[in-house]
């Protein structure tokens, strides 16, 4: 029997949508990523993380829950990110609650890899 997967495009913001994923911090922000989604045995398709925002594309076996794939990845980064860069201490939060996601049943993954590496995020 095939081993079905699912894959959806997340997005999700700093708090306050401060310009604050640059430099070492989107740097460390991507490992994070990367790392949770290895363990997980998730596959990033495509990643995005501009100064304001982060755009992932994931796939995953359809019997977890999307909440769960967010909660992992901003739970994570939001942690270790705070502990390594201080200044990210003066966000309440790191991330807001809020977060946007959409499977790829209506759309192929190839466009969303498109639409997620278009330069139009760096404005």
């Amino acid at each position: 029997m095939l081993k079905q997967e699912a894959t959806v495009h997340l997005v999700w913001i700093p708090k306050r949508r401060k310009p604050v994923l640059v430099g070492d911090v989107k740097l460390r922000l991507s490992q994070i990523l990367t790392e949770v989604a290895s363990e997980k045995k998730w596959i990033i398709k495509c990643l995005e993380i501009a100064p304001d925002h982060v755009h992932v594309l994931v796939e995953y076996d359809p019997s977890t829950p999307i909440n769960s794939i967010v909660k992992a990845f901003k739970g994570r980064s939001s942690r270790y990110l705070r502990l390594e860069f201080p200044h990210l201490l003066k966000l309440p939060t790191l991330w807001t609650h809020a977060y946007f996601y959409d499977t790829t049943g209506k759309v192929s993954s190839a466009i969303i890899e498109a639409y997620i590496n278009d330069p139009h995020h760096y404005k």
